[in-house]
């Protein structure tokens, strides 16, 4: 696979995501439904948003490594929540997880009215191999 990223400006840089990702010859693709902090068990979280997006993004892992994939194959992360202003009190956490996999990815962030239950953030992705 060979992936291009395009980026007009520097600003999203400081922001962990790119304009666009081309994909070039590409084995094979994951679509993976959204992921939120809903434990093995089906329950879904009552914890806060911090907790919540920590065990949105190990799910999300889980999938992407069932299914033969690695995180820094993601080249579209879209992010809903249901309050942005709570989310970037923890986006540390998002960006240090992005830094850790050196993960270049296009992504939109979605404020929702609500999430399934007692949800507040999740990560749906494209990962390409």
């Amino acid at each position: 696979m060979e992936k291009q990223i395009i980026n007009p400006w520097k600003w999203q840089d400081g922001r962990s995501y790119v304009q666009a990702v081309e994909v070039k010859q590409s084995q094979s693709i994951l679509y993976c439904s959204g992921q939120a902090a809903v434990h093995a068990d089906g329950q879904s979280s009552t914890a806060d948003m911090r907790a919540q997006l920590i065990e949105s993004i190990q799910n999300l892992e889980k999938v992407i490594t069932e299914a033969g994939y690695t995180c820094n194959d993601i080249v579209r992360l879209n992010v809903y929540t249901t309050s942005t202003a709570e989310l970037f009190t923890c986006f540390d956490v998002f960006q240090a997880w992005i830094a850790k996999h050196n993960i270049k990815q296009a992504t939109t962030l979605l404020e929702v009215k609500s999430l399934f239950e007692t949800l507040t953030v999740e990560l749906e992705a494209t990962v390409v191999k």
